[in-house]
């Protein structure tokens, strides 16, 4: 019989500039042991582990875990790109949800190398050559080298100025905003406050897109601990925050219409749409938001393809100020991976734990007011779309 999941312990681990970082198996381990720490339970109560990582050799969850003990448990490793922890994160709710298991780990650790995102792979099909490769058939005179990542985002946010003739400088506000959220997170890298003008006039990385606007490569781990209603009635877990809705897509035939869905809008607003569908509850009814701000075009995408606003209304959204604190809703309150750094694995996991926070009440001076239903976005190129749908108590 089916059962609810229920997120009862969650932790990370502050992400730290390459070479400044500790091993995965350390990162990784710390967040696992506070995870457990939070949600009250020995480490033996778990029956499975799902580990989301990207730029590691095979079974490095299982080397992860046995920091914090061996028990025999299966531990399923997880590549998605960028989407990684949460598809770790969906995995364990599945489990839980089909009844087949009680008590599961979802962590997600990351060691990555500084500059752009790049294959380690040179002798075989790249897993998102076919985005590039229709990257370049709409734009002819696109540069063939550089970074696919800031090839895609910053041509998809040239294309959402050029339909929608938004002012450029909507991308700056978004860093802005969320630089100043990071000012009251422990957990973030960056506090320095932000202007338009500095973000403006940044060196210029993409077509209106400038180096204010992409986030760093970081080091980090996270982890979640995901059980049944059962499990956590019988182990008195009284602050638990209910999975009520997740979705994972992956790319259609209309990724290759334009530069914003090879972004992955299509797929998120797929996703979105299912999750919401699943619960019962509309955009309307959330307060909070983290989503996947890996670079600020994205962000700005992402409001219309969530349904925080409507198709071409981003602009106008932004310059109210309802992406922020005493608006409809609070974008990123963590900062952000503009704020935080973006390990790939640990990313999804890192915005689950914020949520987690905010839900009960517990993410100090950047707490969101009357925080009751939370919306988790985790996107990676190649591509999956994961949003999920948390609610208090």
């Amino acid at each position: 019989m089916a059962t609810k999941a229920k997120v009862i312990g969650v932790n990370m681990v502050k992400f730290r500039k390459p070479g400044t970082h500790e091993p995965y198996e350390v990162m990784a381990s710390k967040a696992i042991q506070g995870a457990l720490e939070d949600a009250g339970i020995d480490y033996k109560e778990v029956q499975q582990a799902y580990a989301g990582y990207v730029y590691g050799d095979s079974t490095c969850g299982q080397t992860a875990l046995y920091n914090v003990g061996m028990t025999g448990i299966p531990v399923i490793n997880v590549n998605n790109n960028c989407a990684s922890g949460s598809t770790a994160l969906y995995l364990a709710r599945q489990a839980v949800e089909s009844g087949a298991l009680e008590c599961v780990l979802a962590f997600g650790f990351e060691e990555m190398r500084p500059g752009a995102l790049k294959s380690n792979w040179e002798d075989r099909t790249a897993p998102f050559s076919w985005a590039v490769d229709r990257l370049h058939e709409l734009n002819p005179k696109l540069e063939e080298s550089g970074s696919r990542a800031i090839k895609i985002f910053g041509a998809a946010g040239t294309d959402y100025l050029e339909k929608y003739g938004a002012n450029p400088d909507i991308f700056a506000k978004v860093a802005v905003k969320s630089r100043n959220h990071a000012i009251q997170n422990p957990y973030s890298l960056f506090t320095k406050p932000l202007t338009v003008e500095e973000v403006m006039n940044a060196p210029i990385i993409a077509a209106n897109m400038t180096r204010y606007m992409a986030c760093p490569p970081t080091c980090g781990a996270a982890a979640a601990i995901v059980c049944s209603e059962n499990f956590a009635r019988k182990h008195g877990i009284t602050d638990a925050v209910e999975i009520i809705a997740q979705s994972m897509t992956t790319d259609t035939m209309e990724s290759y219409e334009n530069p914003i869905n090879l972004a992955g809008a299509d797929m998120t607003w797929r996703a979105a749409q299912q999750v919401y569908e699943q619960a019962g509850i509309g955009p309307e009814d959330i307060q909070v938001v983290e989503l996947h701000d890996c670079f600020t075009p994205n962000e700005v995408i992402t409001y219309e393809g969530l349904g925080l606003c409507g198709r071409g209304e981003a602009e106008k959204f932004i310059n109210d100020k309802n992406n922020t604190y005493g608006g409809k809703y609070v974008v990123n309150p963590s900062g952000g991976l503009m704020s935080k750094g973006h390990p790939l694995g640990a990313t999804g996991l890192a915005q689950c734990t914020e949520l987690i926070w905010q839900l009960r009440g517990q993410a100090g001076a950047r707490q969101v007011e009357g925080a009751r239903i939370a919306l988790q976005h985790n996107l990676g190129l190649g591509g999956a779309g994961v949003v999920t749908m948390y609610r208090k108590g």
